[in-house]
């Protein structure tokens, strides 16, 4: 068996995977209380997995490995930089293997989903895709010809840093403009937030208003604003590798209903589109949440 841990913008995720890919067991553990000093991300990490292997009754000799999925650029066994979490060159394989005497493997959280819904999901019967998570942040993995494009670098394809407003609005990464400061999920809830005073108001609360108010024009225009930009960032991404089809992942799905349609329309409308006649499928990915640990027992 293997364990998977995802690190997200604010809860870390942790699965035991069977052989056959199967997500035996899941817990999620909130980790705000780190954010003054993200070195703490690993012990909390180290003792989540003490818990889990507790929990289970796990035999530690039985555990072949251990694979981390974190946002933002990784190489090797650093954290190089996860600008949303104040991450900077955070060893974090090293540490963690000096607790666990198993191999220890960490990758970019949306390669990790990608690869995941690749190998059991979405993605399964394409060989040039685009795979998308919207969340805090926007990240992405592209494959051509099945394979997942790889740079031999850094883990690449910061998709959400792609500007898309030149001298937009300021980005956590010190730039202007970037993709995810228009497109992030994060960014769609905070529009509405700000927009109907609604501070406190949680993911789920925030569709339910939604769907409660669709008739409202204030909220009508802030909705085709967000999917006017995801959709020119999207069309970007279509244009430079031609997919058969783009899945989006991560808070995404649980608006499908909401959004969906509006992109698939707004893309194949889309001028921008340099083959209109080839617009690719757009698709929620489908395993959801728990893409990124089951994909992070996959690299």
């Amino acid at each position: 068996m293997k364990i998977g841990i995802d690190i997200g913008g604010s809860h870390i995720g942790i699965g035991i995977i069977e052989k056959n890919n199967e997500l035996l067991y899941k817990c999620e553990k909130d980790y705000s209380y780190c954010k003054e000093d993200m070195t703490k991300v690993v012990d909390t990490i180290i003792e989540l997995i003490k818990e889990t292997i507790k929990e289970n009754n796990i035999d530690i000799s039985k555990i072949e490995s251990i694979g981390i999925a974190s946002p933002g650029t990784v190489c090797g066994e650093t954290i190089i930089k996860a600008q949303n979490l104040g991450i900077k060159n955070l060893d974090i394989s090293k540490e963690i293997k000096k607790i666990f005497d198993v191999p220890v493997y960490l990758q970019n959280d949306a390669k990790c989903a990608a690869i995941a819904e690749k190998k059991l999901g979405s993605l399964k019967q394409y060989n040039d895709a685009v795979f998308l998570t919207l969340g805090t942040g926007i990240g992405g993995a592209v494959f051509i010809n099945g394979e997942l494009l790889k740079p031999k670098r850094y883990s690449g394809f910061e998709i959400g840093h792609m500007v898309i407003e030149k001298d937009g609005k300021q980005c956590n990464c010190g730039r202007k403009g970037c993709f995810e400061c228009y497109a992030s999920m994060k960014k769609f809830k905070e529009n509405i937030q700000k927009e109907f005073n609604l501070p406190n108001i949680n993911g789920k609360s925030i569709k339910e208003f939604i769907i409660q108010n669709k008739e409202n024009e204030k909220l009508e225009n802030i909705i085709n604003t967000y999917i006017d930009y995801l959709a020119i960032g999207i069309i970007n991404l279509i244009n430079i590798f031609e997919p058969e089809v783009i899945s989006i992942g991560g808070s995404f799905a649980h608006y499908k209903e909401i959004l969906l349609n509006r992109l698939e329309e707004r893309i194949k409308k889309g001028e921008e589109l340099f083959n209109q006649e080839s617009a690719p499928k757009i698709i929620v990915a489908e395993l959801k949440n728990n893409a990124g640990i089951i994909g992070a027992t996959m690299i």
